[in-house]
């Protein structure tokens, strides 16, 4: 792998993408997003997008719809997760790309919010991205019931002048 990257990254939409997929970008582990602490299950994402150099997958993001309610009223966001960029890599952009042919893939999907869940460590990047903390509980579904969500929670809009609404935040859905 070169120090430069030789012309743009491109994302693309995956055919598929499996935990080899994943070993490929982060590594074999038994927690390579550092969320198993949380004790949390955790829903797969259905659509995939990724970056390859040098026919390597370097980078990734997922989106899946997920239901949810805001101050009671039930509505729909894209969920955003499973970003990875390999550690060799990292620096060069291709978070922002991988994320934002995710975006651009999310604003067809009709919902007018994405949303993901992020380590604080990780706030700061997303930021740059556009994102926007959302300063609230936000309750996910688990096998026992509800429990507030341990991450950060971020949210962009996915249509002009969209805003979030004001009221407690549930995910009528395990996290994904």
């Amino acid at each position: 792998m070169t120090d430069q990257v030789t012309g743009p990254a491109v994302a693309v939409r995956l055919a598929e993408y499996t935990r080899a997929d994943q070993d490929q970008i982060l590594g074999e582990g038994p927690d390579p997003f550092g969320v198993a602490d949380t004790g949390l299950t955790w829903l797969p994402k259905e659509t995939h997008f990724g970056i390859r150099l040098e026919g390597r997958l370097v980078a990734h993001t997922g989106l899946r719809r997920i239901p949810l309610a805001v101050g009671g009223a039930r509505t729909e966001v894209v969920g955003v997760g499973g970003v990875a960029v390999a550690p060799d890599v990292r620096g060069r952009g291709l978070a922002r790309a991988v994320v934002a042919a995710a975006l651009d893939h999310a604003r067809t999907m009709g919902p007018q919010h994405g949303l993901l869940f992020c380590r604080p460590p990780l706030v700061a990047l997303y930021v740059r991205l556009g994102w926007r903390t959302l300063d609230r509980e936000v309750y996910v579904e688990q096998p026992d019931g509800p429990v507030v969500m341990p991450l950060r929670t971020m949210w962009t809009p996915l249509r002009e002048g969209a805003e979030w609404a004001d009221g407690e935040v549930r995910l009528l859905s395990y996290p994904m």
